[in-house]
């Protein structure tokens, strides 16, 4: 898919509907006992229904045309029983079937959300976050309903319109052609509908997602949308995009709401020509009243499993836009992924080298250009250079988070590529700029960065970063609860939180991108310990656009336009008047 903003609507590979549908109902295929004992429900309430028209008829034409009112109380006895039997097994259907679909709603929607964790970075990259959440909740709840009415609606009222047919024709075939005369029509009619229905529904779906993209995009950035006072502007950006979701719909109803008027109208055409043959054509004396009435009531019988069918058809191409989205996203392979037979990686001491590396986001813009260089454990290197350098490009490309296009990156001298990631993160600890924090309590937060830590290692991770102190004047502690994205906390203590959480993981290689770029100057004081501490006998890559935080590192390089153009420690580098002399003295021009 290619990059789009909240304002422009998802471009979607057109898919077989067929195809669409038989992958989504093989979901139900987990649960074929429930399946199938639903429908000896419908097999049994289809025999009900189908047993009423002629007990209406022998009631008519045999016990009221015989004045038997014993005999007529006793079917009408039977007609009770097994009616109230037909309510009892509908009511138990519909509570299995509410069960088995939203199991496999939970059931997709692990299975696209597992599958999105699997994705890169340009997966995320290409789309705002309010699009992908709009998969995961509006279009698989979308087909619940499908789910359920396949079962209860498509297979007893296709049974139900079979056997309807076969027994008018048994009793009288001429009245059962005169019924069905119009079906015809109805089967022109809702196949010419259907065919501009469904993409009139996959403009809604993309409008729909739109306005769940711009909402997440919005609230998210409501602190800068109120600080420039852009409420007004915001505001008519949302109501266009409202605009064009009501609009869509709209476009879309027209054609969906024409089933049951087709439908409707072919019914009274066909109850029409049964009475119009029944009487005048055939003649009424040869025509039982109980007989007329039957047919009457059987081919309501049909029409209404039509309409039922209909609506249901009508449902599925409405819905089945949400399936095509849901798959789209399932069928996106995962382009950084293990390789096959690739190792685990061992405990590591932190060698890192680039060989001749060279990496592109796309074609048209080279990041990296013949990159190498070679880092011994233990040691600490500074990267630097203006915004857009290449800087964070290079400590992702050690996390693997992208796959470089040229060259070999390894770790003690294996290949990322020949180990697999999972080995390779969780000797890495990584901490960038966004110190993005999870609701939950503070103990919880730190210890993402190793789920088994111990309440001891969580609390000699916050010592370490001089955060326990704040942390201990808070009202629980530890177990104080975070808002979400840790609103209500300074950005200083946000960032020593996220700094504690690298810490408790104990990496062999450690990335600081920007780990100090929104700590305020007292509290770098205070972390800067911590990170000294951090640092020792760990491989360190820090990003850092204070130049003052770095002075201690053991090399410094300097990048520019996707290459090292310098390298050495501060010392050197100062000594040399180069790239690097320029930005320190920049940095510091204007300080007494």
């Amino acid at each position: 898919m290619a990059i789009n903003s909240v304002k422009e609507d998802e471009l979607l590979e057109s898919h077989s509907r067929k195809v669409t549908l038989i992958r989504l109902f093989r979901y139900l295929l987990a649960y074929k006992k429930k399946i199938i004992f639903v429908l000896l429900i419908m097999f049994c309430c289809v025999t009900i229904t189908l047993v009423n028209p002629l007990i209406i008829e022998r009631a008519i034409d045999v016990y009221i045309k015989q004045k038997d009112r014993i005999g007529l109380l006793r079917l009408g006895a039977f007609a009770a029983g097994i009616n109230i039997i037909l309510v009892i097994l509908i009511k138990t259907r519909m509570y299995i079937m509410a069960e088995v679909s939203n199991k496999v709603l939970l059931t997709i929607r692990e299975e696209l959300y597992t599958h999105i964790q699997t994705l890169s970075f340009q997966f995320f990259d290409s789309r705002p976050t309010g699009k992908i959440l709009a998969r995961i909740i509006g279009d698989v709840n979308s087909l619940k309903e499908v789910l359920s009415n396949s079962v209860t609606t498509l297979i007893p009222d296709f049974i139900t319109i079979s056997s309807v047919v076969l027994i008018m024709f048994i009793k009288n075939w001429r009245l059962a052609i005169a019924a069905l005369s119009s079906l015809p029509f109805m089967i022109i009619g809702v196949f010419i509908i259907q065919r501009k229905a469904h993409v009139k529904w996959q403009i809604f779906r993309k409008k729909g997602s739109n306005v769940n993209a711009f909402v997440h995009e919005d609230i998210s950035g409501m602190y800068i949308i109120q600080s420039f006072g852009a409420e007004e502007e915001t505001q008519e950006t949302f109501e266009e995009l409202l605009t064009e979701h009501k609009n869509s719909f709209m476009a879309a109803v027209k054609y969906a709401d024409a089933f049951g008027p087709i439908v409707d109208f072919c019914w009274g055409i066909g109850t029409l020509m049964l009475y119009y043959v029944g009487v005048k054509m055939i003649g009424a004396d040869k025509v039982p009243v109980g007989t007329l009435i039957a047919f009457g009531t059987y081919i309501s019988m049909f029409w209404r499993p039509v309409l039922n069918l209909s609506n249901f058809y009508n449902q599925l191409i409405t819905n089945v836009a949400g399936a095509e989205r849901i798959f789209e996203i399932m069928d996106t392979k995962a382009d950084i992924t293990d390789e096959k037979d690739v190792a685990t990686l061992p405990e590591i001491k932190g060698e890192v080298e680039f060989q001749n590396v060279s990496f592109e986001y796309d074609a048209n813009s080279k990041v990296l250009n013949d990159v190498s260089f070679k880092v011994k454990p233990g040691e600490t290197i500074a990267l630097v250079g203006p915004t857009g350098a290449g800087k964070s490009t290079i400590v992702n490309l050690i996390s693997r988070f992208y796959d470089i296009q040229k060259g070999r990156i390894t770790v003690d001298g294996y290949d990322v590529k020949k180990i697999t990631i999972e080995s390779l993160r969780q000797q890495m600890g990584i901490m960038t700029q966004d110190n993005f924090l999870f609701s939950g309590t503070i103990k919880e937060n730190i210890k993402y960065g190793k789920l088994d830590a111990t309440d001891e290692e969580v609390i000699q991770a916050a010592k370490a970063v001089n955060a326990h102190e704040f942390i201990m004047e808070m009202e629980k502690g530890y177990d104080t609860v975070l808002k979400e994205r840790g609103a209500g906390l300074s950005v200083g203590q946000k960032q020593l939180l996220a700094f504690a959480r690298t810490m408790v993981s104990n990496p062999k290689i450690l990335i600081l991108d920007e780990a100090t770029s929104s700590i305020d100057t007292h509290t770098e004081i205070l972390v800067q310990e911590g990170i000294e501490a951090l640092l020792k006998n760990r491989t360190s890559f820090v990003i850092a656009h204070r130049l003052s935080t770095i002075q201690n590192a053991d090399r410094i390089f300097v990048i520019d336009d996707g290459i090292i153009v310098e390298e050495g420690n501060a010392t050197k580098l100062m000594a040399k008047k180069g790239f690097y002399y320029e930005l320190y003295m920049a940095q510091f021009a204007n300080i007494v």
